[in-house]
């Protein structure tokens, strides 16, 4: 899910006006009792939220695929089950772990959207702050100087990541999930397991959920008008008052979004295959073009939009009101997953299967078009997905670079819920509504393209 779809969930599950709050109010105290907007708090649960599924997707893969003989071994010897998985299968799901740790903290250190609507002023980061000095206070030289320390600090995280990992990593035998799985047998299994996935489910559908339902909520008018369910939010997406908080009306943000997402998928694929094709085929530096082309996962989004604004701000390249630099952004930010879609399958081809098809008389480009891409389309389509979901999302560079009549729906999100009202309340919710399920749509079909474990994620 974007980012600034997490954080209106979390405000209309906890905020002032949320379900919780008004349900206790409604029941037993006149007041809310749940004030957890621009604390700590809710910034650790929303990112706790966001960055669940990378730990369990990442060490849940790892974990799903260890050979269960060398437990089985271990417990002939007389090792108890707790003995079994500190001395066996912690050690083996270390590199794993350390993965999914170091990518949960590059993405909390690089947080925008979630601090910048929950955290409120006081717990600004230098994610935040750097928006602020470039966009509010115009302090380019400040919200430079961040920027490279940001950057810092986030490339020496990955050398050390790299390194830990070459120490800690071991040879492993890793067997299928037909082998390793097993059934539930005992009573207490099955409890652990039910009781684990009811609070996992809980946890994580339960904002999400409450985002859908807020939505159909309808303002009180008067006594003779109680709040009620309705369509009035998704009706008042086609209205643009006079002093509207996103300055066109929020079906024109959603039409924006699809038209930047749609030429992002169509920049961010071809040069993906560029990309991939580049560093598979390079004799020498494949590993550094490799790295070269991650580099945007690991910078910031709000950075990046930075650079652009520094890079285009100087006539004859004077760009930074032009349409086209929006879509341009999203790419940099999409490529890297694009490329790392792409790779896996792109490597598993066989170079012998290209040079028969040379010797039979067929040219690169029919090469390209009748075997590499046939191989490759599972890995593209879940590539162009990537992008259009990472478009639709995008906030950080946007703020910086999209001027107001080329509002996107994360940005029209954003400023409906820095406005009072609860007609702009109603309309944001409304429309991260409308951005969850297109972004859920877009992530099934992705995973019903998957190609298994031939993936770098």
């Amino acid at each position: 899910m974007p980012t600034i779809v997490v954080a209106p969930a979390f405000v209309a599950l906890f905020g002032p006006r949320g379900i919780i709050n008004t349900v206790v109010t409604n029941l037993f105290v006149p007041l809310p009792p749940l004030k957890l907007l621009d604390t700590i708090w809710i910034i650790l649960l929303a990112h706790i939220f966001y960055n669940y599924t990378i730990v369990f997707r990442i060490v849940s893969g790892f974990w799903s695929n260890l050979d269960p003989q060398l437990g089985n071994a271990a417990r002939m010897l007389g090792a108890h089950r707790a003995r079994v998985f500190f001395e066996i299968t912690l050690p083996l799901l270390r590199p794993a772990i350390l993965a999914a740790a170091l990518l949960v903290f590059i993405f909390d250190f690089t947080s925008f959207g979630v601090i910048l609507i929950l955290g409120g002023p006081r717990l600004a980061t230098l994610e935040v702050e750097i928006y602020r000095s470039a966009a509010n206070l115009f302090d380019l030289n400040l919200a430079a100087a961040l920027s490279l320390l940001q950057i810092f600090f986030t490339l020496v995280l990955i050398v050390v990541y790299t390194r830990l990992q070459a120490r800690l990593a071991a040879p492993v035998r890793l067997r299928p999930q037909t082998i390793t799985r097993r059934t539930l047998k005992t009573w207490g299994e099955k409890c652990f397991v039910a009781i684990n996935l009811a609070a996992t489910l809980i946890f994580l559908l339960a904002p999400l959920v409450i985002l859908v339902f807020e939505s159909f909520r309808t303002p009180a008018g008067s006594a003779q008008a109680p709040q009620g369910i309705g369509l009035e939010n998704y009706t008042a997406l086609n209205l643009n008052p006079r002093g509207s908080a996103t300055f066109i009306p929020p079906t024109d943000a959603i039409r924006n979004s699809l038209l930047f997402a749609s030429v992002t998928v169509a920049l961010a694929v071809a040069l993906g295959l560029v990309a991939a094709y580049a560093t598979v085929r390079a004799r020498r530096g494949g590993g550094f073009l490799d790295a070269v082309f991650l580099l945007p996962l690991a910078t910031s989004a709000v950075t990046l939009g930075f650079g652009y604004i520094l890079a285009f701000s100087r006539a004859p390249f004077d760009f930074r009101a032009a349409v086209w630099l929006i879509p341009v952004a999203h790419t940099l930010v999409a490529l890297p997953l694009v490329i790392r879609s792409i790779l896996p399958l792109l490597r598993e081809i066989q170079t012998n299967v290209r040079e028969a098809a040379a010797l039979l008389g067929a040219n690169p480009a029919r090469v390209f078009a009748e075997i590499d891409l046939p191989i490759v389309m599972r890995a593209v389509i879940v590539g162009a997905v990537f992008a259009f979901t990472v478009s639709l999302g995008e906030f950080g560079a946007t703020t910086l670079i999209a001027r107001p009549e080329w509002a996107t729906m994360p940005l029209a999100i954003y400023r409906l819920l820095g406005q009072p009202g609860l007609t702009n309340y109603g309309q944001a919710l409304a429309l991260s509504t409308i951005l969850m399920l297109v972004s859920a749509v877009a992530i099934a079909a992705m995973e019903r393209a998957r190609f298994g474990a031939g993936t770098e994620f």
